[in-house]
């Protein structure tokens, strides 16, 4: 054991120094390639600074020679333009001289002239002296001829100028309004008979009924009611008076309120069909008849806005219109009038180039008063100016509303439109009617108020009543106070009448020479 232990030690030291002895042999070889390495990198490095000191003197050399070079050439260019500008300046030089010597030459010639025009103005002044004198001697001759002053004859001929020129200003203004008043009755008559080519509506007169007819003359005792309570009943709820006289089959509603009038009428109706009367019934009927009325006065009202391309006017306002349905004026629609108003002057503001939506509403607006007349005081156009200014409408609509019958002066073209288009819509063949009897009572009193002035021979109302012929007594009345007369006849028919469109005084004075050859 021991042995086995010796040995190995053995063999650990043999290990130890054979591995010192091949250490150091190799660090020793390592050192030496180290050296050899480290001299063999000097030499390098020496032949590199070598080489670069040589490079670095070649390329000192070369850019030396660049560098002489340029200057050379930077030398001969700058030599080059200074000959060049010497040359320009000597140019330059003799171009100076030769002006100075063409400035030189003008200077002269300058005072030569200045010398002749200080020669010629010296004989301008003299001879002016000699023009005034003599001008003032010739004035001083004229005044003793004529035994005018010089301002005296200066005003006469002024006056004579100025007369000559207002005579000549007033002929070339009545000339020219001559033409102007011809060319716009023209166009007028164009724009007017075009509108009314276009406005090509049916008239429909219609005549104020306010009769009910009945099946037998036994329901009349049951519309009165024991002791007339039904009537009474009626009456009361409706607000129309009920008359019933000896008319067969017939009974007659009263009242100035056209739509409380269309309802009473619708009530009775109902009340006649069911059979039933008696005052609850008659209650109950009424309201649904104005339930009723009241969705057909909306609804046309709407269709009349409609109608008129209008889709912005307050709901009362659309109300209030088509309560126009039941309203009639001469026999004719009001509603349909106001619509067809509305047409034309639409047509006429487009014949002129104007806006025609304002035209159409004033002229569909323009008789909503008529609607509410009969419970507001006052003419139908000022009622209906305030009912359109309190919802809202435009200062110009109300303005032509309130315009139409020349209740305020017309100032704007919009007025004048609705008074034409107005004027047209009621005077076109079957839009109005009247009865016999009112027809003859109304020609009957133009002929009275004519006749009634002094110096009217005869008066024959011609027209329908639109033109009034008045024949005068020469002797009496003169030119002029025939113009005077035609205009009272006018203004008393005016004041104390009332008739549908205008009437026209025509004062008709002859005077006739006769004599007999025998």
């Amino acid at each position: 054991m021991s042995m086995i232990f010796l040995v190995g030690i053995i063999c650990l030291l043999i290990g130890i120094g054979i591995a010192y002895v091949t250490v150091t042999h190799s660090s020793n070889s390592k050192v030496r390639q180290a050296d050899q390495r480290l001299k063999d990198a000097q030499s390098e490095a020496d032949r590199i600074a070598s080489n670069a000191k040589l490079e670095t003197e070649n390329a000192k050399k070369a850019a030396l020679v660049e560098t002489r070079e340029e200057i050379l050439q930077l030398r001969q260019k700058s030599e080059t333009e200074e000959k060049k500008r010497k040359g320009e300046l000597s140019a330059m030089e003799q171009r100076i001289l030769q002006r100075e010597e063409s400035l030189d030459h003008r200077s002269d010639v300058l005072d030569n002239k200045e010398s002749e025009l200080s020669r010629l103005q010296s004989q301008l002044e003299s001879r002016s002296s000699e023009v005034e004198g003599l001008y003032e001697k010739q004035t001083a001759e004229l005044e003793r001829i004529s035994t005018l002053t010089k301002d005296d004859a200066k005003q006469e001929l002024l006056d004579r100028v100025r007369d000559d020129t207002v005579k000549q200003e007033a002929q070339i203004l009545r000339d020219s309004e001559q033409r102007v008043k011809a060319s716009a009755d023209k166009t007028a008559r164009e724009i007017v008979s075009t509108a009314v080519q276009r406005c090509a509506a049916d008239q429909a007169s219609e005549i104020t009924v306010t009769s009910v007819h009945i099946p037998s003359d036994d329901l009349k005792g049951r519309i009165i009611g024991r002791e007339g309570r039904n009537i009474r009943a009626f009456e009361q709820i409706s607000g129309v008076s009920l008359v019933i006289d000896d008319t067969p089959e017939t009974v007659v509603l009263s009242s100035f309120n056209p739509v409380r009038r269309e309802t009473a009428r619708v009530a009775l109706e109902n009340l006649i069909a069911d059979g039933r009367i008696h005052p609850a019934r008659i209650e109950e009927m009424y309201k649904k008849a104005e339930k009723l009325v009241n969705e057909r006065v909306q609804e046309a009202g709407e269709q009349a806005a409609f109608d008129a391309g209008i889709h912005d006017l307050h709901p009362e306002l659309i109300k209030t219109l088509g309560a126009l349905r039941y309203r009639t004026s001469y026999g004719q629609n009001v509603l349909n009038h106001s619509i067809q108003v509305s047409e034309l002057c639409g047509i006429m503001a487009s014949e002129l180039g104007l806006d025609p939506a304002p035209a159409k509403r004033a002229g569909l607006l323009h008789d909503i008063g008529k609607a509410i007349d009969h419970e507001v005081e006052g003419p139908h156009a000022v009622i209906g100016a305030d009912l359109c200014r309190r919802y809202g409408e435009k200062p110009e609509i109300v303005h032509a509303v309130e315009a139409h019958h020349a209740d305020v002066e017309p100032n704007t073209v919009l007025d004048v439109l609705v008074q034409a288009a107005d004027a047209i819509s009621a005077a076109r063949p079957g839009a109005r009617r009247e009865s016999a009897e009112n027809y003859i009572k109304r020609l009957e009193r133009l002929e009275e108020i004519a006749n009634a002035h002094d110096g009217v021979d005869r008066t024959y109302a011609m027209q329908a009543g639109r033109e009034l012929h008045v024949m005068v007594k020469p002797e009496d009345i003169s030119d002029a106070q025939a113009t005077v007369l035609a205009h009272d006849i006018a203004q008393q028919i005016e004041n104390e009448m009332e008739y549908p469109g205008q009437v026209r005084v025509v004062v008709i004075r002859e005077s006739r020479a006769v004599d007999v050859a025998k």
